[in-house]
């Protein structure tokens, strides 16, 4: 173990309300099992001038997942002994259905449930009730890969494992929480708050930023199992020294849930009950982040080195930069600049990966090669072999394709470059039977825009934008969960004499959505 570099903790802890601007936040910090950071700033409403403070109630969002596993393993043991009860949850699913504990490692191959609102018909400020989520599921026809085979983030997965539990014991969510977690933990104002809009102890969540000012997020949706715990820094840190306390007990809930895991080919995982598994430099760390809107939440666990970080925001500033800046300043590390080749433009262009169907996007900034998967930019470093890198992805060029490896999500394909215009003649409506609800795309002068409509209502317009080469992007920016989809790949399907019969969609949470025209 190494000791605390204090002086950078220091500088790196006063620094925080400046670096990740926004109306509050609170950042913890324990070493040996003892808090040695706990502080707050701002506020948590900065209409009504109530401060934040270490004892004001956040959604911890998607942390709640770990929560969750914790529950099954305590109260279950094996996850298998679930796997029968899953058809009821997916009653039209074709193929093998996943087993309990794919689901609880992100490797179920079910598309996310909150990405699937959009497509729904869903409006991103709209409500989500406890009993739209059956409905949902129950519409799934296929996984976006066979279970077990990738990663592929899914909050359904411990919506349904919540439901189960539930079931299984008899009691509430709520209950099973109190005596699996929170008692044994010492998270003392910890709850379940599934329901979005009710306010917690006074405290905002904010959209926004520092050029346009931040003002209150609006929420309406249920959620539980996969997220839906709000808690305090100090319900935090009880849970961090809980976590420290525990570690060399042989049955340890902690050392359960972060046990090493492989996909079905013996590959090894990065993610597995509810947990993230990743690196800095050369220490393991496990930990999670949540996000609702307005609010930003992060922790992060090195086990050889006992020590803890975690931040919470009442906006939507990074946390999870945060948190890794404030472990990097602790342990002494510092980040470094990148180093590299540089990276010509011979690397830029439009491209389509096959397997998910996603568009890949690169382009190069001095010595970084800026490559979207269906997403925001990763920045990779180009080395001396020609390939470039980053701690989630490394790509090649192959003539004029892109060789691409994603270790985290078990995902390797050849990318290939689109050329030439995108053909503006793809208006219309389109059916799904996956999802059993409409896309319309409308064309007003130059601009199209495409509309769903399914079981959740009948959705805002999106705009759409030509890509490259018969595929297009429609934007999400915000949905009903956060962060949203963003932008979808529309590949744009043709019969033998060129017309359009239908598209295939999907985003990073989901994947390869059939559409047939209509009329």
């Amino acid at each position: 173990m190494s000791s605390i570099d204090r002086a950078a903790l220091d500088a790196a802890l006063a620094s925080l309300p400046e670096r990740f601007k926004g109306p509050g936040g609170t950042v913890g910090v324990m070493k040996d099992g003892e808090v040695i950071a706990r502080e707050a700033w701002g506020y948590a409403d900065p209409d009504a001038g109530l401060a934040m403070t270490p004892s004001r109630l956040l959604p911890i969002c998607s942390i709640s997942k770990q929560m969750t596993c914790g529950v099954l393993l305590d109260l279950v043991g094996d996850p298998s002994a679930l796997d029968d009860r899953l058809a009821g949850f997916l009653p039209n699913l074709r193929g093998r259905r996943p087993t309990m504990r794919e689901l609880c490692d992100n490797r179920s191959g079910l598309r996310d449930y909150w990405a699937l609102t959009v497509l729904h018909g869903a409006h991103h400020e709209g409500v989500f009730r406890r009993e739209d989520a059956l409905p949902l599921f129950a519409r799934m026809k296929t996984t976006h890969f066979e279970p077990g085979s990738q990663y592929s983030y899914s909050n359904g997965n411990f919506r349904i494992l919540s439901d189960l539990l539930e079931e299984e014991s008899g009691r509430s969510l709520a209950e099973l929480y109190r005596r699996y977690i929170f008692e044994p933990a010492g998270m003392r104002d910890a709850r379940l708050a599934a329901d979005t809009a009710t306010p917690l102890n006074g405290t905002v969540g904010h959209e926004g930023n520092a050029a346009v000012g931040w003002f209150p997020a609006t929420n309406r949706i249920f959620w539980t199992g996969d997220a839906g715990i709000a808690a305090t820094l100090d319900d935090m840190l009880a849970w961090e020294g809980f976590i420290d306390r525990t570690r060399n007990d042989a049955d340890g809930l902690y050392g359960r849930l972060s046990a090493p895991t492989t996909f079905s080919d013996g590959r090894p995982a990065r993610y597995g009950m509810g947990l993230a598994h990743d690196r800095i430099d050369d220490v393991a760390i496990t930990g999670h982040g949540g996000a609702l809107r307005g609010f930003r939440i992060r922790r992060l666990h090195a086990a050889a080195e006992r020590l803890s970080v975690v931040v919470m925001f009442n906006h939507e500033a990074d946390a999870h930069a945060a948190a890794l800046f404030v472990m990097r300043a602790a342990l002494g590390r510092p980040s470094r600049p990148r180093d590299g080749v540089p990276a010509d433009k011979s690397w830029t262009g439009a491209y389509l990966e096959p397997t998910s169907g996603l568009s890949v996007e690169v382009m190069t900034h001095g010595n970084a090669v800026l490559a979207s998967l269906g997403g925001g930019p990763e920045v990779l470093s180009v080395g001396e072999d020609g390939v470039a890198r980053s701690a989630g992805m490394s790509l090649s060029r192959e003539g004029g394709s892109l060789r691409l490896d994603r270790p985290g999500d078990n995902l390797r394909g050849l990318a290939a470059r689109l050329d030439g215009d995108v053909s503006a003649d793809i208006a219309g409506r389109y059916w799904s039977d996956e999802t059993e609800s409409f896309l319309e795309i409308e064309a007003v002068g130059p601009a199209f825009a495409g509309r769903f409509d399914g079981f959740l209502g009948r959705g805002p317009m999106h705009q759409m934008r030509p890509f490259a080469g018969d595929v297009w992007k429609l934007a999400t920016p915000r949905s009903m969960d956060a962060p949203a989809p963003g932008d979808w790949t529309v590949r744009v399907r043709r019969s033998a004499s060129g017309a359009v019969e239908g598209l295939g969609l999907g985003c990073w949470l989901a994947r390869n959505v059939a559409y047939t025209r209509l009329g």
